[in-house]
């Protein structure tokens, strides 16, 4: 399957972005679906993950209650929804899809990943 992220920019903080992530090749619904970034001069961290079927999700402290995660399978496409956006948020973000594993975090278990968009938050 073949990841095709979308959305990044420059935003001030306290701003929203929402990042777009789809598909081809593959039926999106096969796969569990995580967001990862990069900021720079870090390693790449986990952000949030969906389950296949979108009634599952898991995401980092650092973004708790700020991002939401979303997929519409019949679009082949995933999103990232971020609000209340920091500074630190400052990032390349990755989406990556997940054959199988119970690792839901673990950057390991991801078969697949996008080319990233970058989301630059201005102070």
């Amino acid at each position: 399957v073949q990841l095709q992220a979308s959305g990044g920019g420059l935003v001030q903080a306290g701003g929203s972005l929402r990042l777009s992530c789809a598909a081809s090749g593959r039926t999106l619904s096969s796969y569990r679906m995580g967001w990862f970034r990069q900021a720079p001069g870090k390693e790449r961290e986990f952000v949030v993950v969906i389950s296949r079927s979108g009634g599952s999700t898991y995401i980092a402290d650092s973004v708790k209650g700020r991002f939401t995660m979303s997929r519409d399978n019949a679009k082949n496409t995933v999103y990232l929804q971020m609000n209340s956006l920091k500074p630190e948020d400052t990032a390349v973000y990755y989406c990556a899809a997940a054959s199988y594993g119970i690792r839901w975090t673990s950057q390991d278990e991801y078969d697949y990943w996008g080319q990233g968009t970058l989301v630059t938050v201005s102070s």
